[in-house]
This record gives structure tokens, sequence and C-alpha cells, in this order.
């Protein structure tokens, strides 16, 4: 019969083995401490918020405090960098006597020097503006650059020490369902908070002058009549949006309905320099006055094509004019003679005014761009060269 072997140990042994022991089990816990944050932040990994980075001094954290206490602090550290527009215009009437009419908007303050970003309807027209900050100190304020086409403008006032300056957020990863507060004059009320979630993404909305501006917030936190200009706010105080436009059974002077429309920050992002620079947006322009196909097929015109923008008249000068393109003829007897219609440009189908716009944001002024006509029963390519045409906003126009 085997005997089973016993070992022994001395307590210099014990203590060896104790010790390698505890090492080991830190060691553990560190690797699954660390594998668990790894695992936390990696997932729902199919989703990116933008809600992300150092929350401004003041806003702690919205993991560690209830929702009501992040309202509370959004509110507090942000409501302060809103700016209260007041407008006036002045018009002549049928008489000669002049009217004076008042408007009010809202606006956020981006940097130290006094710029406040607003919705460009706010300020058009306006030949005087102030700014408030929820207290009886006025600011006067000039009409630095507006930008029609996507409804936004910058003002300035002499910037006051300690101004409390706005965040620019990332408008570019939104998720509907996230938290959303937005801060505004809605019908006068001074620094009112309303609160809600993205309700929808990627909605197309238009400017006042028609022009398309995509991907716009849909959002059902409150928006009125005065909101306009004024932040849409993540959780961590930082703006995703311009809050512009209401969908509403009054019309414009109509109350929220739940369905407001914010311009994504990142558009802003992108105006505010040429803004600040040349006191308007330089889009690439061809030079041309445009007709839609479809449009005059509606009123009965016979076309050779079902699609594409004809060319009504190309601009004296310009780069169109220099590339041949031919708008449309008057024959002594009154009749109309077809010039050249537009059917692609780069090789991507231009039905409409809207594809014509969105197409040349995304090019520069300089470039050259390969046009697609119908002429003369036949089709040819044009290469015309993108210029600079004037905005069709009139710069500084409150003084």
């Amino acid at each position: 019969m085997k005997k089973a072997t016993v070992y022994q140990m001395s307590a210099r042994q014990v203590l060896l083995l104790a010790f390698a022991s505890a090492l080991i089990a830190v060691g553990a816990t560190a690797i699954v401490y660390n594998a668990g944050k790894f695992w936390q932040s990696h997932d729902r990994s199919d989703t990116t918020f933008a809600e992300s980075g150092t929350p401004p001094a003041g806003i702690s954290d919205p993991a560690t405090v209830s929702d009501e206490q992040n309202n509370i602090e959004v509110y507090k550290t942000i409501s302060p960098g809103v700016a209260f527009i007041n407008t006036t215009s002045y018009q002549q009437d049928f008489w000669g006597d002049v009217q004076e009419g008042k408007g009010n908007g809202s606006g956020s303050v981006i940097d130290d020097q006094g710029h406040i970003l607003t919705n460009y309807h706010v300020i058009e027209g306006a030949q005087k503006l102030s700014v408030t900050f929820g207290g009886a100190k006025s600011y006067p304020a000039k009409v630095v650059g507006g930008d029609p086409d996507t409804d936004l403008a910058v003002i300035q006032i002499d910037a006051p020490a300690n101004l409390t300056i706005v965040p620019l957020g990332d408008s570019d990863k939104l998720t509907v369902g996230q938290k959303v507060l937005a801060i505004g004059n809605p019908f006068g009320l001074d620094r009112t908070l309303t609160t809600g979630v993205i309700s929808g993404l990627q909605r197309p909305i238009r400017a006042r002058n028609g022009r398309p501006i995509d991907a716009a917030i849909q959002t059902d936190a409150s928006i009125n009549p005065g909101n306009s200009g004024g932040p849409l706010l993540d959780k961590y105080g930082k703006m995703i949006g311009i809050n512009s436009q209401i969908l509403s059974p009054g019309g414009s002077e109509g109350g929220s309905v739940g369905v407001g429309f914010a311009i994504p920050v990142s558009i802003a992002k992108r105006v505010i320099p040429q803004l600040i620079q040349f006191g308007e947006v330089r889009r690439p322009r061809l030079g041309a006055n445009l007709l839609p196909v479809a449009d005059l097929i509606a009123q009965g015109a016979r076309l050779p094509v079902s699609q594409g923008l004809v060319i009504r008249n190309v601009t004296p000068g310009s780069t169109a004019a220099a590339a041949g393109l031919k708008g449309l003829t008057r024959a002594p007897d009154g009749s109309i003679g077809l010039g050249d219609i537009i059917t692609a440009i780069d090789g991507e189908q231009i039905d409409d005014l809207d594809d014509l716009y969105r197409y040349l944001d995304k090019k520069q002024i300089g470039d050259t761009v390969q046009i697609q006509l119908y002429r003369g029963g036949s089709t040819a390519t044009v290469p015309v060269k993108l210029a600079n045409a004037p905005s069709t906003a009139t710069r500084r126009t409150a003084q």
C-alpha cells in the first residue's frame, strides 16, 4: 500500500505563498475591471452619440445627476449666453408716413468678441438692432453678415467682460430619442427653457427664399415665435442646432404643436467663418438663370426632354457665357427659340433646382464641372468654371 506524501513548509514559505496569492488576486481584479470598462465603452457599437467630451464648467456629468438637475444646470450655465434680439424697421406707407415695425428673436454668443449667431429671418430688413441678456442693460448691435440660403446670420455687439459663450457641439452623429433642450425668448418671454427629444433627422426644410436646407433636426421641444435663432442643446449644454421653424396650423403666428425644426450646427460651423470674414457666404454659381423643365411642362410647354433645367438667360460676363451656354431667344415675330437644357453635371442627373443647389454646394469656387446639355436635337458636354456670384443678402443692413 502506497503512502501519501505529505509536504511540510516552513513559516517563511507560507508567508511567501500568501504574498504571491495576494498579487495574483489584485492583478485578476484589475483585469476584470478594465475588461468591464472596455466592454461598457464598446457596447451599442452601432450607435455613436454626439454627446461626448467634457461638459462646460457648471454642468455635471449627466450620468451622475437626475434629469431634473441636468435641466437646471444646463439652463443656469448656458442661458446667460442666449441673447434677446430686438429689431426695428421703418417703412413708408402710401401716404408717405413712416411706419415703425418691431420684432424679436433669439441668438447665441459664439465668441468673446461679441459675435452672436441667429437666424437670417430674425434680422432681415432691420434698420436697428439691440441685444439684452436678461437684464435692463441693452447693447446696440450691427449685422456682420447674413446668408438667406441657410437662414443664418451673425450680428455683433461691443463685447462686455465675461460674456458667456454657448459651446458648439456636433450634429453629424445625432440619434433619434436623444434628449435636447431649447433656450429662447418665445412671445417675448425672456430666457425660456423647454425640453424634449430629437424626433427625427434628415428633415428637408426650406429657407424663406425657397432654397432647400437639408438634414434639419426635428424636435418635440416646444419652439414658438421668438425662439428663432436660439440654441438647441444636448444634455452637455452644447449647441447642436439653431431653432428655426415650426409646423403650426396657425401659420407663422401660430404656436407649437410639437413639431419644430433646427438647422444643424454643422451647417453653422461651415458658414460662420465666411459671414464674419466676407459678410456673406461665397458659393460657386453657374452664372445663368434657369427654369425647371417639369414646371414648364406643367404649364403646357412642349419640350424635347421631361427633366432638367432650361437656361432662360446667361449672365453677361459670366463663366457660363464664356463657355458658350445659350439661353432662350426671341424672334422678331415674338416666337421663343429654345436654347440649352441642362440634364446632368459631371454625370449626375439634374432634375430640378434643388438638385443643382445640392450639387454645387459640394463644389468650390474655381472648380470646373462638365455640363451635359440637350442642344438643337442632340447632346453635348461643355466644361464650365464655377465662379462666385453676389449674394442675395444685403450686407450690413442694420448698424
